[in-house]
């Protein structure tokens, strides 16, 4: 009796465990379709963005040619588990950022174009768009410490290895919108 109840609750523990890994496995998916769904959007909204300013500006046509480019390198997305297709993708998104930032810096030269409500709703527009980026990289990574936790701890480490669980990579990215702060020297 005692060993019949013994392989039971191995059973029982077994099941639990493998049901959170697959959970674990779920939620990141569903995390980084979150990402990807914004950095669509921000993809979405640079063609705009150049198109808008390229009609005011006229000298500056590498800072414009650069954004594109990058644009369009970050267009295909990897695969969830791709390997180094995540941290490719942060690189590329971060790259793509501070090309935008080298954009929104020089529309300060050029105040018609600063004043311009569409180049204003753009502007508006890619900073929340940003904002909700922050929001499901955050989620994205919570998500992927958790299934890391899973997939590494003590006894769900060896369901993991039997049923090929992997870890997750992290993603982190820099945004145009984030601004580091200046160095006061006194």
């Amino acid at each position: 009796m005692t060993a019949i109840l013994s392989i039971i609750i191995a059973l029982v523990a077994a099941t639990w465990i493998y049901n959170r890994l697959i959970r674990n496995r779920n939620l990141v998916s569903e995390a980084w379709a979150g990402i990807d769904v914004q950095l669509q959007k921000r993809s979405e909204l640079v063609p705009n963005l150049v198109q808008t300013v390229k009609g005011y500006v006229t000298h500056e046509s590498s800072v414009l040619e650069e954004v594109t480019r990058l644009r369009n390198s970050t267009q295909a997305r990897p695969e969830l588990g791709a390997g180094a297709g995540i941290e490719a993708l942060a690189e590329q998104e971060t790259a793509l950022s501070r090309s935008l930032g080298r954009l929104f810096a020089l529309a300060e030269d050029y105040p018609d174009l600063k004043a311009s409500d569409g180049f204003q709703q753009l502007h508006t527009s890619l900073v929340e768009i940003e904002d909700h980026l922050q929001f499901a990289r955050r989620y994205y990574n919570g998500a992927v410490r958790d299934n890391n936790n899973a997939v590494e701890s003590f006894p769900s480490n060896i369901m993991a290895r039997m049923f090929g669980f992997v870890q997750a990579e992290f993603f982190e990215i820099e945004f145009t919108s984030q601004r580091s702060a200046p160095g006061v020297d006194l």
